[in-house]
């Protein structure tokens, strides 16, 4: 059992994490730009980047890198001086450190340790982002960034099907169509939020269903880092169905062909993939129809 007692003296530091601005630099809270003042080092995820924030609010202090590539062996280079008895803050790009981030590996470290952690509030896209959407909050699934990999992603989301919470995912802007469909595919025609530039002067939040939300992405460019918002599953609702569902298989494959552009190979192969059904199928189908 580990049990912490933050503010009790100890000859020790204190590891602080502290979020940083996700768009808007008035978010920066008069604690956060206080810690970091006063730490006696900041671990960042890009120096160059957090150096910009420091300037802005004429914080000057040092700066060590910490991030993916070198977390195991900047972690211990972190606990040694955490048990000399310096405080260490711990920032990254914009957020909550350790939310999709290596910071977490340097937290459960810390801990480990005995030493003391404290955790200052502040910006968190995933929150917002949910908050924003409308749909319901109590009960929701933090899920973070899907596998870029088809297999593990079908196989990720497919494990969420059946969950009733809200789910909430973090999305590069080029991989958002592909995930959208993914998402229509496996969980079905449900509600979907698109949060995108949350904080900065361009926020949108796209609301609607799951069919709605593919035109919408294959119609706009996407810019920014989005946060996708899911409704949970509703074993009583017909709205969880595919997104293809009332279209006969000829109308599957132009639908990839003229919306996604897909060459007629590649779109009944996708469209094959949606039904789970083999290509040859799909082939026959096509030419029955005609």
């Amino acid at each position: 059992m580990n049990i912490q007692s933050s503010y009790e003296p100890s000859e020790a530091g204190t590891l602080y994490v502290v979020p940083t601005p996700i768009g808007n630099l008035e978010d920066m809270t008069f604690r956060a730009v206080k810690v970091l003042g006063e730490a006696d080092l900041i671990a960042a995820e890009d120096t160059r980047h957090t150096q910009k924030l420091l300037n802005h609010f004429d914080i000057r202090n040092n700066l060590l890198s910490y991030h993916e590539h070198n977390k195991r062996e900047r972690a211990g280079q972190l606990v040694k001086r955490l048990e000399s008895g310096e405080n260490v803050a711990i920032v990254s790009d914009a957020g909550m450190p350790a939310i999709s981030d290596p910071g977490h590996e340097l937290v459960k470290l810390v801990i480990e340790k005995g030493l003391n952690v404290v955790v200052l509030p502040g910006a968190n896209a995933a929150l917002c982002a949910l908050v924003g959407s409308g749909l319901p909050t109590d009960e929701f699934l933090f899920y973070g960034f899907l596998p870029r990999k088809r297999q593990a992603k079908e196989e990720e989301l497919s494990r969420l099907k059946g969950l009733q919470a809200t789910v909430i995912f973090y999305e590069s802007p080029y991989r958002v169509k592909n995930t959208l469909r993914m998402i229509a595919n496996i969980l079905g025609n449900r509600q979907i939020v698109i949060a995108r530039e949350i904080t900065k002067i361009y926020e949108q939040f796209v609301r609607g269903d799951a069919k709605e939300a593919i035109n919408w992405a294959e119609n706009n460019e996407i810019k920014g880092e989005c946060c996708i918002v899911v409704e949970g599953a509703d074993e009583h609702s017909s709205g969880n169905k595919p997104w293809w569902e009332s279209l006969s298989i000829k109308e599957h494959v132009n639908h990839y062909e003229t919306i996604d552009k897909l060459p007629h190979k590649a779109a009944m192969k996708q469209t094959a993939l949606d039904r789970n059904i083999s290509r040859r199928e799909v082939y026959a189908h096509i030419h029955v129809e005609k």
